[in-house]
């Protein structure tokens, strides 16, 4: 039978199914009625196990709304962090940030690397070459940056992310555009020459966005998270159903 993984981001949903570590299906939701679109895609396949990493926590009642309708529930959120000691990470991680580098030790096992999402927050975490988590940073993401100009300034525009900018603004949005955008190349180029041993993946919605701007090697894995998931939910099915 197929697991269903499940991120629950700040502003998007992320699903996938999975047998063993292999993903198949994916869907994205992105709007206000996260649960009752996660249910609804429960209605059409009872997953052997439902994998849910939720930003924001997953209520009681909800709760038993997806034990209903599994056999298995393994929910990932602030309130359920054994696993992450279990895997030597740190208690304050997002079960986002967390898959993601279980899927970036996998991947490149045995090298340092540098795991960049870029969403609504723009992260940074480290591992180093034996898999030992280092540290990571938070900054605003792209599009945050963006409505924090519109909405603390009272006077600059709401700009949406362009397809090119040029290296300084000859107006009030190229300004912006240059500003943000160059801004955050600056953070990524910054932390690429601190640690140029390191492989460097990029993930989250404008992963590709950025991808296109450098000029080094990285890699882009979009499902990085989900990835990340489905190995963590088939290690849990090895050791308490099988």
């Amino acid at each position: 039978m197929a697991h269903l993984l499940v991120e629950v981001g700040n502003t998007a949903l992320k699903a996938a199914w999975a047998e063993g570590t292999t993903l198949g299906k994916t869907y994205r939701y992105q709007g206000e009625k996260m649960m009752p679109y996660l249910l609804s895609l429960l209605e059409r396949e009872r997953p052997e196990v439902l994998t849910v990493a939720s930003a924001s926590g997953v209520s009681a009642e909800e709760e038993a709304q997806l034990r209903e309708r599994c056999a298995h529930l393994l929910l990932l959120d602030r309130s359920h962090t054994d696993l992450l000691l279990r895997r030597n990470l740190p208690e304050y991680l997002s079960y986002d940030r967390a898959a993601g580098l279980v899927a970036a030790g996998f991947l490149f096992k045995d090298k340092p690397v540098s795991v960049f999402d870029f969403g609504t927050t723009l992260t940074v975490d480290f591992l180093s070459r034996e898999g030992r988590y280092l540290g990571g940073n938070i900054s605003p993401g792209c599009r945050t940056r963006f409505k924090a100009l519109e909405r603390y300034s009272k006077t600059l525009p709401l700009v949406d992310t362009p397809e090119k900018i040029d290296p300084e603004g000859t107006s009030i949005r190229t300004s912006i555009e240059s500003g943000v955008i160059s801004g955050i190349m600056f953070e990524i180029e910054g932390y690429t020459r601190l640690r140029p041993e390191n492989i460097v993946i990029f993930t989250g919605g404008d992963a590709i966005y950025f991808a296109k701007k450098m000029k080094n090697s990285i890699f882009v894995v979009c499902n990085l998270v989900l990835m990340g998931l489905a190995l963590i939910t088939d290690d849990y099915v090895k050791k308490n159903l099988k």
